[in-house]
């Protein structure tokens, strides 16, 4: 059964919420098979697949070719996608229609944005545009920059009020859901019972309504950096290194391809062939 915007707002107060990030159709069917409510197609493409340093580095193009593929494999969870920085906080005048080409190009059922400076003005145009919106509030990777790097978020009164208004001014504009991103757990437990809307923490505790990881983090199939907040359930590294060395081993070695992975030609026709 295919999960719809209301559906996601209904859950609130009754279970919690299950979010994990896809890029790529194999990733996504698994994680749809298992029942995960929320798929997002998160900008952490830019490192955990194409290498990058920042998020701010992934574009249009690269965001939409994988939402594409992720939208072909998902038949029952909702498809969000996550607007890069170029796509609203680098061109906010193109913001709509750019989250358009999610909904209409990619297929995706809505879509995510960062909070920055003008984040209300570019949200507000996007509802307006009845496209539904997952806010992102707390550390926001796209401006961590401004934010004195990648640190925990609302630790002292005044930014975490801060925090509280930017989450009930979003839920005002009509958003259906907010990542809360590395902020202190009972700051993030005040947010998720001050608002209506469901908020689905990273970094962020057990009261928020739901969960999100990295796909890449939670298989342990990223290694550079391991932030505090993720549970690596299995470490698939080191077992798909060992495939790799085994396959290697067994081409030089002739082991690999045995008769059981090969084609074979009649011996007439092998003979007509040679002579």
């Amino acid at each position: 059964m295919k999960m719809t915007i209301q559906d996601i707002l209904a859950l609130k107060g009754r279970r919690k919420i299950t979010m994990l990030t896809a890029y790529d159709y194999p990733l996504a069917s698994l994680i749809d098979q298992a029942g995960i409510d929320v798929i997002l197609v998160g900008d952490s493409l830019a490192n955990v697949v194409l290498g990058l340093e920042s998020t701010t580095q992934v574009g249009m193009s690269e965001m939409l070719h994988h939402a594409k593929a992720v939208r072909r494999a998902v038949k029952n969870a909702l498809v969000v996608g996550d607007m890069p920085y170029e796509a609203y906080q680098l061109n906010i005048p193109q913001a709509v229609d750019n989250a358009r080409r999610f909904i209409e190009e990619a297929k995706c059922d809505a879509i995510k944005l960062e909070w920055f400076d003008k984040c209300l003005e570019v949200t507000e145009e996007i509802i307006k545009a009845k496209i539904p919106v997952m806010g992102h509030i707390g550390l926001t990777p796209q401006t961590a920059d401004k934010l004195g790097g990648f640190k925990v978020q609302g630790k002292d009164a005044e930014t975490a009020k801060k925090l509280i208004t930017q989450a009930q001014r979003l839920e005002d504009l009509g958003c259906f859901s907010i990542v809360l991103e590395c902020v202190p757990d009972r700051l993030a437990e005040i947010i998720t019972k001050k608002i209506k809307i469901p908020t689905i923490g990273i970094g962020a505790g057990s009261f928020c309504d739901g969960q999100v990881l990295v796909i890449h983090d939670l298989l342990g199939l990223f290694e550079r950096f391991k932030p505090k907040f993720v549970k690596q359930y299995i470490n698939l590294s080191p077992l798909i290194k060992k495939a790799i060395e085994e396959y290697k081993t067994e081409v030089i070695s002739g082991k690999f391809p045995a008769k059981e992975h090969s084609f074979t030609i009649k011996g007439e026709e092998l003979e007509k062939l040679k002579s």
